[in-house]
């Protein structure tokens, strides 16, 4: 199986920044895609951010202009990069790893999810 380590959460001011990353491990073979969601008691999971392995990326409008995703392939690890937090930014995020794992099998793994808390 491929499982998928998230770290970077924690407590924040408004105003700042926070970068959090999610690591692949397992027989993986290669990554298609790549994302964050976010949720919040008595809501759905929305999105965050994508992006694929070709690198095109895309945002939620509430965070274009603010977060960046990014990738280290070497390492099998994407990256939320989050500047400008704002007190609704404060979330449980989750990573979204999809691709393949021991050549031929398809996956599609999530994290445990992070608490960002952003103080006002």
């Amino acid at each position: 199986q491929v499982q998928l380590v998230q770290s970077g959460g924690g407590l924040v001011q408004a105003g700042g920044s926070l970068r959090l990353a999610c690591a692949a491990s397992g027989s993986i073979s290669s990554i298609n895609a790549m994302g964050w969601y976010r949720q919040n008691p008595g809501k759905q999971r929305e999105l965050v951010a994508t992006l694929t392995s070709r690198g095109s990326t895309n945002y939620a409008d509430s965070v274009k202009g603010r977060f960046a995703i990014s990738r280290d392939n070497a390492k099998n690890t994407v990256y939320l990069q989050m500047n400008s937090l704002k007190s609704e930014d404060t979330a449980v995020y989750y990573c979204n790893i999809a691709g393949t794992r021991s050549l031929k099998f398809t996956f599609d793994s999530w994290g445990q999810g992070t608490q960002v808390t952003v103080s006002s």
